[in-house]
C-alpha cells in the first residue's frame, strides 16, 4: 500500500503533467525548478515538492522582473520627450461696433 508520501508525490507529478504545457513555458519554471528540486532533495528526499514549489516562485520572480523592466522604460520614456508646453489662452475679439451714417 503506498504511503501518504508517495500519494502526494503522485498527485503533484499528474496535476505538472495536465498543465504541463502552461508550466513549462512559463519564464522562470525551469530555472526555479531545478533549484527547488535541489533543495527539496537535500531537505529530506522531497524532490518533487520542491520542484513544484521551485517553479511556481521562480516564475513569480520573472514576472516581478519583467515588470520591473517596463516600469523603468516608461520612465526613460517620459524623460526623453520633451515636455509639453500649453498654449496662452487667446483673448476674445471685441465685438463689432455698428457704423452709424
Amino acid at each position: 500500500m503506498p504511503s501518504k508520501m508517495q500519494s502526494l508525490a503522485v498527485s503533484v507529478v499528474g496535476i505538472a503533467l495536465l498543465a504541463g504545457g502552461q508550466v513549462a513555458t512559463a519564464k522562470g519554471c525551469i530555472k526555479g525548478a531545478a533549484v527547488g528540486a535541489v533543495a527539496g532533495h537535500v531537505a529530506g528526499h522531497h524532490a518533487v515538492l520542491g520542484a513544484a514549489a521551485g517553479c511556481a516562485v521562480g516564475h513569480h520572480m520573472a514576472k516581478k522582473k519583467q515588470q520591473e523592466l517596463q516600469q523603468q522604460q516608461l520612465q526613460q520614456q517620459q524623460q526623453q520627450q520633451p515636455p509639453r508646453v500649453k498654449p496662452k489662452p487667446q483673448p476674445a475679439p471685441a465685438p463689432a461696433q455698428a457704423v452709424l451714417a
